[in-house]
């Protein structure tokens, strides 16, 4: 990607996520396009953002790819790895190369590499006023640091996340409120249930029916948390999402 490439996208990705902003904007919608921004604009292979429940444990509440083998390092965290660290201390943790890290969580780089999906792992806090409520996990299948400027960026999109989550009134008052945070948890349960129900009906996988539900969601411009109740309770028949066709090719020119 070229340089004015680059900044044309993370000119747009900011738009695109300030416009999100306005008075009734669906969080968990946001936080997951605040991921899929993280993936492209950072060259990162995945991207994932856990919030802090009540219990002040780390639970996943957006993904970029809904496959098992990162939702699982992911939720993973919760006992150990860099985004724990990062939650605790409220700083950036960079790991170039987990297997440098076996003797800090022997059983999260375990895990990893019998994955063998990733090599190294950079987390940044979502933050306020020295407080993390969060944390953006950026995943790459090669070893190595990301450049300051990236981390720079990705700063960003973590701030974003932290002023999407929390109100104009709670940052004014420098307190986190707990019902909001809950709120995003409870919804992303609801929608992994919807997901399940959506994927059975259709045979859709799993990214394919978040993807569905979301579409439907901004059609009808009802927010995604809702949608996926109605999926869940029954009130809403999965065969009423129009199913996207496959783009039909046309013929070869020469």
């Amino acid at each position: 990607m070229t340089r004015p490439d680059r900044e044309e996208r993370v000119g747009r990705a900011f738009v695109a996520l300030a416009d999100s902003l306005v008075d009734d904007y669906d969080v968990v919608d946001l936080l997951s396009r605040l991921v899929v921004h993280s993936v492209e604009l950072l060259a990162a292979d995945a991207a994932g953002l856990l919030l802090a429940d009540s219990r002040q444990e780390l639970r996943v509440v957006a993904a970029s790819s809904e496959d098992a083998t990162t939702m699982e390092l992911l939720a993973l965290q919760s006992d150990e790895g860099p985004c724990l660290e990062c939650y605790r201390s409220a700083a950036q943790v960079r790991v170039p190369d987990l297997a440098d890290r076996t003797a800090t969580w022997p059983a999260y780089t375990v895990a990893v590499e019998r994955s063998g999906a990733f090599r190294s792992v950079h987390a940044l806090p979502l933050r306020l006023r020295g407080q993390a409520i969060g944390v953006l996990a950026l995943f790459h299948r090669n070893p190595g640091p990301l450049p300051e400027p990236d981390l720079l960026l990705g700063q960003a999109l973590a701030d974003v996340a932290t002023i999407g989550i929390l109100s104009e009134r709670a940052i004014r008052r420098g307190t986190v409120l707990n019902e909001q945070l809950q709120s995003a948890l409870d919804s992303r349960v609801v929608i992994e249930q919807a997901k399940g129900v959506v994927s059975q009906r259709t045979g859709l996988g799993m990214d394919e029916a978040f993807t569905l539900l979301r579409s439907y969601a901004r059609r009808s411009n009802t927010r995604l948390a809702e949608i996926s109740r109605q999926i869940v309770d029954r009130e809403l028949d999965p065969a009423a999402l129009p199913v996207p066709r496959p783009a039909r090719s046309g013929p070869r020119t020469r």
